[in-house]
């Protein structure tokens, strides 16, 4: 069976009971999975950035209950979520490359510099375009973190189009 089928099984179980995040988490890996493919990525790029975006916020629950619901931030998760990755990924039968870059973008999602390939900045894009909607973002506001943040051509048409920027 396909590894992506399974992670999305296995991370639907890590947020059993909170809708929101498994909503999240199907929403970015679609959107990260389609940028790739409109951006030209090869099979093994697409299968990768699902694969993060797929598990991109599993560090929430760590975070949560070493600091209390509510108070996980990004950095947090960053720090938290390579460890729970590595090990799902791992009983999952990913390759140990692909674990470690997989890890390497959990553990720097939420961090905008230094952006250092098409995949993390596929995974950033998808991330915030369901952000902007998940936390009811300003059309200034995310016209703003596109020009700033954005650089694939389809990331940007993507989200100028859904917002109407």
């Amino acid at each position: 069976m396909n590894k992506n089928i399974l992670l999305y099984q296995a991370m639907l179980q890590h947020f059993a009971g909170d809708p929101r995040r498994c909503q999240h988490l199907i929403k970015v890996a679609s959107l990260a999975k389609e940028l790739a493919i409109l951006e030209g990525a090869d099979e093994k790029l697409i299968a990768l950035v699902e694969a993060a975006g797929l598990i991109h916020d599993c560090g929430i629950v760590a975070g949560e209950a070493k600091y209390g619901k509510g108070h996980c931030t990004g950095k947090i998760q960053e720090q938290e979520g390579p460890a729970v990755a590595r090990k799902i990924l791992s009983d999952l039968g990913y390759e140990a490359k692909a674990v470690e870059r997989i890890c390497y973008l959990v553990g720097h999602h939420h961090t905008y510099t230094n952006i250092d390939g098409l995949d993390y900045q596929i995974l950033v894009e998808a991330d915030f375009i369901v952000n902007f909607y998940e936390d009811g973002l300003s059309k200034e506001a995310i016209a703003h973190t596109v020009a700033k943040i954005f650089r694939t051509a389809s990331g940007k048409k993507l989200a100028s189009t859904m917002f109407a920027i």
